[in-house]
């Protein structure tokens, strides 16, 4: 143990403490015999550690006072230069060049650079002295589903095309527990009035009823449109936002882009809509009723969708146990097991989200465990 590590972890842990306590409690025993030095050394304590043990009053009294150079400016002094630096005439100017200015055109000398970046950085304007717009900050969305038609995530991806062909635009709402495409549509536009349209036909598709459907999405321009707003509060289905610049709060939707786009049938770019709009719905029939999705343990959207995964995962049961009472020894750790989705599928589940807390612990357990 380091005598660093050793003062570190007694700050942190109560057990920590109490060993700190019962090793300056031995230098104690021991230093009438050898003395402080080799009472220090023969435990692994650092004298500093041991003298701010035997006189805990006079440390905390010298933490307390201030520290004060003789050098520094009087505070009328420090004022004025800070006026001057927030003024109209210096407030986008950097301190380096506020000296040089005044001692040029002025033929005045308030403080060094250094001093004026000290002085503003104590009232926090050693950045940019101008008024900002100040983005609030936006909440984590955390949406949970545990069945089908819970939680809606949609987005859109931009198609590509011929040189001389217009832009398509590919609108795709997904449901996140049973990875199902419940709606997708091929335009040549990106608006609000064409994602209303989408939402409105999907959710009639789907019997959604009131209350029971949250639509997550970023925040694009058709997102936000008041059209579709308008038609989501009529529905009365909860409206969720991603984070700004924030990929990774809408990830259903976006690995489910990459497999389209990384597919092995994928074209690469397309010459009409039309076109575009024939292999993508070979393609969605194929994923939905086909693919066989890793997050789904095997199973298709189709499936999880209709409610069928429970008996699927029995029917594999059945044959794996057949399998297992013919050769047991090829199934080296015991008897298959009833497979079974998760509960929950969550886009950012809050227990797996690291905190400033948990990562405090996770320091703190790593100093201890160095000791």
């Amino acid at each position: 143990m380091s005598k660093k590590s050793l003062t570190a972890a007694g700050d942190l842990d109560g057990s920590a403490q109490q060993r700190r306590r019962k090793l300056m409690g031995a230098v104690d025993q021991l230093r009438p015999e050898v003395g402080v030095v080799r009472a220090c050394d023969a435990f692994g304590v650092a004298r500093a550690s041991y003298w701010r043990y035997r006189h805990p009053a006079a440390r905390t009294a010298q933490a307390r006072r201030p520290r004060r150079s003789h050098r520094r400016l009087p505070d009328k002094e420090r004022q004025e230069v800070l006026d001057l630096a927030t003024s109209s005439r210096f407030v986008d100017v950097a301190p380096a060049a506020i000296v040089a200015t005044l001692l040029d055109d002025d033929s005045r000398y308030l403080c060094a650079v250094r001093t004026m970046y000290r002085i503003l950085a104590e009232q926090g304007a050693s950045q940019d002295r101008r008024n900002q717009r100040r983005h609030p900050q936006r909440p984590v969305p955390e949406l949970v589903a545990s069945e089908p038609n819970r939680v809606w995530s949609w987005d859109i991806t931009r198609l590509p095309t011929l040189r001389r062909c217009p832009a398509l635009f590919l609108y795709l709402i997904l449901d996140i527990y049973s990875r199902f495409v419940v709606g997708w549509m091929v335009a040549d536009q990106e608006t609000g009035q064409l994602a209303t349209r989408l939402v409105r036909v999907t959710a009639a598709r789907q019997g959604i009823r009131p209350n029971t459907l949250q639509l997550h999405a970023d925040r694009g321009a058709p997102m936000i449109a008041k059209s579709l707003r308008d038609l989501l509060e009529d529905l009365d289905i909860q409206r969720s936002f991603s984070r700004p610049r924030t990929s990774d709060d809408n990830p259903y939707v976006e690995s489910l882009f990459k497999t389209v786009k990384y597919h092995p049938e994928w074209p690469g770019s397309f010459s009409s809509q039309t076109e575009a709009e024939a292999w993508a719905g070979a393609f969605f029939r194929a994923y939905n009723g086909q693919h066989r999705h890793s997050g789904l343990l095997g199973l298709t959207p189709a499936t999880v969708h209709a409610g069928e995964a429970d008996a699927a995962f029995q029917a594999r049961h059945k044959v794996l146990m057949a399998a297992y009472e013919a050769h047991p020894e090829r199934f080296v750790g015991g008897p298959p097991r009833l497979q079974q989705l998760p509960a929950q599928v969550w886009i950012n589940d809050p227990t797996k989200r690291p905190t400033a807390a948990g990562a405090l612990l996770i320091s703190t357990e790593n100093v201890i465990q160095s000791c």
